[in-house]
């Protein structure tokens, strides 16, 4: 039987972290994240797109801990916007806004605006310290709504609405998120094929050289 792997979660967020911890229980991986370790520098996130950012951030992590680590980027895209606010998501209404003042301003931006179309995007990257990366994506199509619903989720969530559950995200539970949301579906892409995942994992690792000690 091989050796289980570790795979580092380029995050110091418990949530997310469990999440992922739990959807791989069942594979030969041992899950840590960035608080497993020592101070690692700030990954600034100026890639143009999520799969860029996500790709920077799994590499980053893979180099400076010399294990495969896996990250992901996500955001929101407004089809009259331009598809923003994208990778600027967090930062839309600047960098110490809350939640809420990045949803009230999206709501600003379209008021009056019939097309009210919108997606969640997610990008999953699986990298080790050598470059190479394995892409995962997933996306949820759902529309803005006139005003923030619900309590639960965070970001977005209150504004997300979501029409097969005639419900924003704020109003879903944990459960019914993970099933249908755009990370849910990117992990669980990841998850659905993770022997080869390993398998892959194992064929890029760099291999440690064994000495005898001669005196």
């Amino acid at each position: 039987m091989q050796d289980r792997i570790s795979l580092v979660v380029a995050t110091r967020n418990l949530g997310k972290t469990s999440e992922i911890r739990d959807l791989l229980k069942n594979f030969q991986v041992d899950i840590k994240n960035f608080d497993d370790f020592g101070p690692i520098p700030e990954i600034e996130e100026d890639g143009d797109t999520f799969d860029e950012n996500a790709f920077k951030k799994a590499s980053f992590a893979a180099r400076v801990l010399g294990l495969p680590a896996l990250a992901d980027d996500s955001g929101l895209v407004v089809e009259s916007l331009g598809g923003m606010p994208g990778v600027h998501s967090a930062r839309y209404a600047g960098e110490k806004a809350s939640d809420e003042d990045r949803y009230r301003k999206l709501l600003k931006e379209l008021e009056g605006a019939s097309n009210r179309n919108a997606a969640f995007e997610c990008v999953i990257s699986i990298a080790v310290p050598s470059g190479s990366a394995l892409t995962y994506e997933g996306r949820c199509e759902g529309k803005i709504a006139e005003k923030p619903v619900g309590k639960n989720g965070f970001g977005y969530d209150p504004v997300f609405y979501f029409p097969d559950y005639d419900k924003t995200f704020a109003q879903l539970t944990m459960e019914e998120k993970s099933r249908i949301s755009h990370r849910g579906k990117a992990l669980r892409e990841a998850a659905s094929e993770f022997d080869k995942v390993i398998t892959w994992i194992r064929q890029h690792m760099p291999v440690m050289e064994k000495f005898d000690c001669k005196r």
